[in-house]
This record gives structure tokens, C-alpha cells and sequence, in this order.
């Protein structure tokens, strides 16, 4: 019987390994199912991985870089808002008249006298016919005392003329005043504007009116022996309170007068001119440059990109960690199968 079985096997090698083959390819495939071991090599697949960690790391670093960027975006443009909002800047605008409101102009003269008032046109004011004697007052004048503001004690005296109006036909008001002695080296007379001379004549205490000027305008002086021409300019302000203030810019040319009357006199003449210099009323007002707006759409376009840079990191994690969980999950296995 021993020696019918071996020839038995002799005869038929081939078959037998075919049965043993099989028993290790249905032990293999039980173990491994899928054929996962069986269709790339382990050195290949690990590769793959770490390259695919790599870049994922790579990104996370570009991505929270660029969130840092975004953060401090965010910190310059709040600190740039607040900067502009506490320093304003100064706004100027002109608007053209045809007609200013007749201003007031106030003339401290003292012991000088006026002796002549009158309004021309063109720039063109005929020569003086008898100089230093009263001639013809055309303007309309006011006189008025009242106590110094500063100090409650000393009484002023004011002569309050109407400004010119016309800025088209260049009008202008010209003044002449006599002083006939004088303690002083020196002569002359102050006088002060303010925005408005109808309001002056209607207001009810024109005594704390024309205190209410002396303590919120700049005076003024112009001198005995010359001819003053003063131009002037009107200057509105906007405060922050909505309130508006109005103020006079000037500017002012002297020019020598020649006395040629027959006898030497010991007496000063004084001439001043009053025109507009143009007309365009600057207004000036402080703006903020910021816009909260823009700053908000700013603020709201780096929020959406820190938002999604945030979600591209967490599913980046989220990938690596589900990449090492199936390295693991393979390693295991091959494990298992040598085991």
C-alpha cells in the first residue's frame, strides 16, 4: 500500500502543489480582504503619506500667516479711524455774493472829529476841496457810550458807521477826521468790525452789544498824516456745536498825505478807505476724513477671511488626523498578517 501511494504522488507533483497554493491564497484572503496589501508596495504608500502631511503642514502655516496678516490689517485700520477722528481736518470753502451785509465799523476817535462820511464807487474818490475843514456825511452813523468790558469802570465813546455793501461796483466808504491837538508822539485812532451793522441797530441794548463786539473782535488802528485803505475780507467759522462765528480778515496799504493847505498847521488829518477786498464769504469747518463705512466694509471683508482660513485649518486638521488614523489602521493590519 506505502509504495502504491507513492507512486501515487510521483505521478501526480503538479496537483498537489496547485492545492497547496490555493489553501495559501484562501488563507491570505481571509486575513487581507480587498487585496489591500497586494496592490502597491508599503515603501510607496508611505511616501505618498508623508508628502501629502507635508504639504498639509505647509499649508496650515501659509494659512495661519495669512490670519496674522488679517489680525493686524484689522488693529492699523481701528488705530487709523481714531487717529482721524481725534485731528480733523480743516476744510475752506468760498461762496460768491453779489451784496454783503453791511458791516459795522466802530471808530474810537477820541478827541479827533469826523468831518466827512462818504460812499464812492469804482475805487474813484475825488480830491479833497477844502481838507480839514466839515464837509458832507452821507454814511449813516450811530454814537454810543458804554463801559470797558475789561475793566467795568472806564467809559467809551464809539462812533458806529455803516460798511460798504455793493461788491460788484466795488464800493467803499471813505472817513476823514480832525484832531486839532495832541499830547501823544504819536497819533491815531482805533476802531474795530463786526459781521453786522443792522443788527447793531436793532438790538435792544446796543451798550451790551457793542461790549459783546469789543470782547469777540480784533481792533484796529490807523494813523494821523496818511491814507489807510483797508480791504477787507469775512471769514465764517463752524464750530463742532453748530454754532458759526464770523471774523474780518485785512489787509491794509498806507499811503502819505501831502498837506498842501497855505498855512502850517499843528492839527493831524486822518483819511481811511473801508472796501471789499472780494466777493467770496470762507467758510471754514473741521471734517473727519474717516469714513466708518469704508472702515466697516474693511473690517467685515478681513473677518470673512479670517473666518475661512479658519475653516481651511480646522479641515486640514481634520484631514491629517483622518490620514494617520488609516497609516495606523494599515499598520495594524499588516501586523495582524504577520502575526
Amino acid at each position: 500500500q506505502l509504495s502504491e501511494d507513492v507512486e501515487r504522488v510521483s505521478e501526480n507533483p503538479t496537483e498537489e502543489r496547485e492545492g497547496e497554493m490555493e489553501v495559501h491564497e484562501d488563507s491570505s484572503s481571509v486575513i487581507l480582504p480587498d487585496g489591500e496589501l497586494g496592490t502597491t508596495t508599503p515603501s510607496l504608500r508611505f511616501s505618498k503619506t508623508c508628502l501629502k502631511n507635508v504639504f498639509s503642514v505647509i499649508l496650515l502655516f501659509i494659512y495661519l500667516l495669512l490670519m496674522a496678516v488679517a489680525v493686524f490689517l484689522v488693529y492699523q485700520t481701528i488705530s487709523d479711524f481714531r487717529e482721524k477722528l481725534k485731528h480733523p481736518v480743516m476744510s475752506v470753502t468760498y461762496k460768491e455774493v453779489s451784496l454783503y451785509d453791511a458791516p459795522g465799523i466802530a471808530f474810537y476817535p477820541g478827541k479827533a472829529r469826523l468831518l466827512s462820511c462818504n460812499h464812492h464807487y469804482y475805487d474813484h474818490i475825488p480830491p479833497l476841496i477844502n481838507p480839514g475843514q466839515p464837509g458832507d456825511i452821507e454814511c449813516i452813523t450811530q454814537r454810543i457810550n458804554y463801559t470797558d468790558p475789561f475793566t467795568n469802570q472806564t467809559m467809551k465813546y464809539a462812533l458806529v458807521v455803516q460798511g460798504p455793501r455793493d461788491v460788484k461796483k466795488r464800493e467803499l466808504v471813505f472817513l476823514q477826521f480832525h484832531l486839532n491837538e495832541t499830547d501823544q508822539d504819536f497819533s491815531a485812532i482805533d476802531y474795530l468790525l463786526f459781521s453786522s451793522f443792522q443788527e447793531f441797530v436793532s438790538s435792544p441794548e446796543k451798550a451790551k452789544f457793542m461790549k459783546d463786539c469789543e470782547s469777540s473782535y480784533s481792533s484796529w488802528k490807523f494813523s494821523g498824516g496818511f491814507r489807510t485803505w483797508v480791504k477787507m475780507s469775512l471769514v465764517k467759522t463752524k464750530e463742532e456745536d453748530g454754532s458759526e462765528t464770523v471774523e474780518f480778515k485785512q489787509e491794509t496799504s498806507v499811503v502819505n498825505y501831502i498837506d498842501q493847505r497855505t498855512k502850517p498847521r499843528s492839527d493831524q488829518l486822518f483819511f481811511v478807505v473801508f472796501e471789499w477786498k472780494d466777493p467770496f464769504i470762507q467758510t471754514v469747518q473741521d471734517i473727519i476724513t474717516a469714513n466708518p463705512w469704508n472702515m466697516i466694509a474693511l473690517l467685515c471683508g478681513i473677518f470673512l477671511a479670517l473666518f475661512k482660513a479658519a475653516d481651511f485649518a480646522k479641515l486640514s486638521v481634520k484631514w491629517m488626523i483622518k490620514i494617520r488614523r488609516r497609516h495606523l489602521k494599515r499598520t495594524r493590519q499588516v501586523t495582524n498578517h504577520i502575526s
